[in-house]
């Protein structure tokens, strides 16, 4: 899981840990934070619009889920299901 995230941004905060504990519950699935100020030609080139966006991907590196704003640990849970 990849989690675009802004240094003010307090939804970002819950993201990261709802991010982090459903990472720590499933084997094989890591939660990478990136600083979408200091990454702006990714945020341009993958056309990030807002943070929190999170995108979840398969062992390929493909993106299967793509979400803006904070995620509901059910539905982070679900997008896992479809990239394993």
């Amino acid at each position: 899981m990849v989690q675009f995230s802004s240094a003010f941004c307090q939804p970002c905060r819950a993201t990261r840990r709802t991010l982090a504990e459903v990472a720590a519950m499933v084997d094989g699935v890591a939660h990478v934070e990136v600083d979408a100020e200091e990454r702006l030609a990714l945020v341009r080139e993958l056309r990030i619009e807002r943070t929190p966006t999170v995108l979840v991907l398969d062992a390929g590196g493909a993106v299967v889920r793509r979400a803006e704003g904070q995620p509901r640990r059910a539905d982070v849970i679900a997008a896992l299901g479809q990239a394993v």
